[in-house]
């Protein structure tokens, strides 16, 4: 996951819930569950809903995330390639204006 995101900007390894996870200007926006079997990515309510029509297999939630815009990836199914984008997806929902103008100008 963290090499996924090694190319966006400002990202930091760090912790949440005590597992790994990435944020940005200490803002969260991907984890790992704790049970280590999925992560934990930032989503829009609309896209996680979009996400979990299209690939349940891949894209979920449980009954603690229903009301907040997070949705969870388990990695037994999700494609390695799709990653990338999914974690730019998140960052994008937290990262600062600047960090969001310099990366598009790039």
């Amino acid at each position: 996951m963290h090499q996924a995101a090694a190319r966006l900007p400002g990202v930091e390894l760090s912790t949440s819930y005590g597992t790994a996870a990435l944020k940005v200007r200490g803002k969260l926006f991907a984890r790992l569950h704790q049970d280590g079997d999925c992560f934990v990515l930032r989503a829009e309510l609309l896209d996680r809903e979009i996400l979990i029509q299209a690939d349940p297999r891949v894209f979920f939630i449980t009954d603690h995330y229903r009301d907040h815009p997070w949705v969870l990836v388990r990695f037994e199914t999700v494609r390695p390639g799709a990653l990338p984008e999914l974690l730019e997806r998140a960052w994008r929902l937290v990262a600062p204006a600047k960090l969001l103008r310099e990366f598009d100008a790039a």
